[in-house]
C-alpha cells in the first residue's frame, strides 16, 4: 500500500512539475483539436471546482482524511491484496493533490478532454491529473470490492471449513 501510494504521489508531482515548468499558469496547448488540451490550471476547490477558493479548508480535509482513511483501512478492504492496490492509490492521489495545495496555494489541473459542437460550443470534462485519476480509480476498486462477498470465517477459522452443502448431513 505504502509503495503505491508513493509511486502515485511521485508520478504525480513529476507530471505537475512539467506542467508548471512548460506552460503558464492559464496556459493551453491543444493537442488533439476539439478533443485534448494540456493545461496548466489551478484549482482552489474540489472535485469540479466545487468549494472554489477554499484551498486551505480543503487542504486541513485532506489531511483529516488520509489519517481516517487509514485508520479505518480494514473497513476499506486494507487486509487483502486489491483492497492495499486501491487505497494505495487514493492515499498516493490525496498525497499529492495535498502538496500542491500546501506548497503552491492550488492543485495543479492539466488535462483537459472536451467535444467541440457544430455549433462551435464546447463541451468540456474537468481538468484533472494524475492525482485525481488515482483516487477516482482506487475508490472504484473499493466498491467492487465492496460487492464480492468474501466466505466467512468459521469456527475454526479457516473459511468454508466445516461448511455443508444444503441438503448434505
Amino acid at each position: 500500500m505504502v509503495t503505491i501510494a508513493l509511486v502515485v504521489m511521485v508520478l504525480d508531482q513529476i507530471t505537475k512539475w512539467i506542467v508548471v515548468r512548460s506552460l503558464m499558469l492559464g496556459g493551453e496547448l491543444e493537442l488533439l483539436p476539439g478533443f485534448f488540451k494540456f493545461v496548466h490550471w489551478g484549482n482552489t476547490g474540489a472535485a469540479w471546482s466545487t468549494f472554489y477558493g477554499s484551498n486551505q479548508a480543503l487542504a486541513v480535509v485532506s489531511a483529516a482524511a488520509l489519517g481516517l482513511l487509514y485508520w479505518a483501512r480494514r473497513y476499506f478492504e486494507g487486509d487483502t491484496r486489491p483492497g492495499q492496490f486501491a487505497l494505495g492509490l487514493v492515499f498516493g492521489g490525496i498525497l499529492g493533490n495535498l502538496i500542491d495545495r500546501v506548497f503552491r496555494g492550488h492543485v495543479v489541473d492539466f488535462l483537459y478532454f472536451h467535444l467541440v459542437r457544430r455549433d462551435g460550443e464546447t463541451l468540456g470534462f474537468p481538468a484533472f491529473n494524475v492525482a485525481d485519476s488515482a483516487i477516482c480509480t482506487g475508490v472504484g476498486i473499493v466498491f467492487v470490492l465492496s460487492w464480492w462477498a468474501r466466505p466467512a470465517p468459521s469456527e475454526s477459522g479457516v473459511a468454508g471449513s466445516g461448511s455443508v452443502r444444503p441438503g448434505m448431513k
